[in-house]
């Protein structure tokens, strides 16, 4: 299977982890946009091969070619022909019926008979995967006491904030946390030096832990130990990893508006899965909440494979 991404690692483990949980050898191609196409929005692009260039289309083509967001579905749908069908991940923002199947979040909100709803983003993180990550970081995280709560950060985008006055008001929520349990932070690429710097300077000295880039990535391994998980509210994959493990899940509200996902969110706290952070641990019984597996093997199905 060949796999078509803008190359963001949302998008990327999207594309992988559906492609491994259906059994396809992936062959990933990040795209890069061509001037003066990369600032052309993906709906006015008439011919994807001016775009992103002519390698994407080399031969011989797959029997299938997959697009994780608008601009990997715009060239899926490029290649689809007799021979080649095409999937996209995420709406496609073009005509549905220019695919063989798509997979879409209920936060997506389409629907047709080549589409595949989940009720989260699809994602690497198996249980196969978490008890193996368990194995490797328990001596790791086994100096923090328990319950071990997991925090995950994200950043500012397009959409929300997650600047000084946010890291404040999280850090005197955590401070609390720390009192009562270990922490253990990692950042994302996309937080900020200035808020890193925040909570650090309040949680270090409580014996919290921030990853500071260095050494091996502890990310899997945080999902994998956590008795709970604490994450910003402004990355579907990011909570969507975190609800597919056993752990309870707190979100952490910023400022900023995004309709898609912040229904996202809203339908997780209906569902029971997930609870806004408030500053207070609890913990309570939860299973995990992960339709990447049934969304694979429905995809296969429909593919006739």
């Amino acid at each position: 299977m060949r796999l078509f991404c803008t190359d963001l690692a949302g998008l990327r483990n999207q594309a992988l982890g559906l492609a491994e949980a259906a059994g396809f050898v992936p062959d990933m191609h990040p795209l890069r946009f061509l001037k003066p196409w990369d600032k052309i929005p993906t709906s006015f692009w008439f011919n994807p091969r001016l775009a992103v260039g002519a390698e994407a289309f080399e031969a011989p083509l797959p029997p299938v070619v997959m697009g994780a967001g608008g601009a990997g579905s715009r060239v899926a749908a490029a290649l689809r022909g007799k021979n080649v069908r095409a999937v996209a991940i995420q709406h496609p923002r073009m005509a549905l019926h220019k695919f063989d199947a798509i997979l879409a979040a209920r936060h997506d909100g389409i629907a047709g008979p080549n589409v595949i709803v989940t009720r989260t983003a699809l994602h690497r993180v198996t249980q196969a995967r978490l008890a193996a990550e368990r194995e490797h970081w328990a001596p790791h995280f086994a100096a923090y006491r328990r319950p071990l709560v997991a925090v995950l950060l994200g950043g500012s985008n397009g959409r929300y904030r997650f600047e000084a006055p946010q890291a404040h008001a999280l850090a005197v929520q955590l401070a609390n946390v720390a009192r009562q349990a270990g922490v253990v932070i990692t950042p994302s690429r996309r937080t900020s030096p200035e808020v890193v710097a925040i909570l650090r300077a309040a949680l270090e000295p409580l014996g919290a832990w921030i990853w500071d880039f260095t050494g091996e990535n502890p990310y899997f391994g945080m999902l994998a130990c956590a008795d709970a998980i604490i994450a910003t509210a402004d990355s579907v994959s990011m909570v969507s990893e975190a609800v597919a493990t056993h752990a309870p899940v707190y979100l952490v509200r910023l400022p900023g508006k995004s309709a898609r996902i912040g229904m996202f969110m809203d339908e997780l706290v209906k569902d029971g899965r997930v609870r806004d952070f408030d500053g207070r641990l609890e913990l309570w019984n939860t299973a995990p909440l992960d339709d990447t597996a049934e969304a694979a093997a429905e995809l296969r199905r429909r593919l006739g494979l």
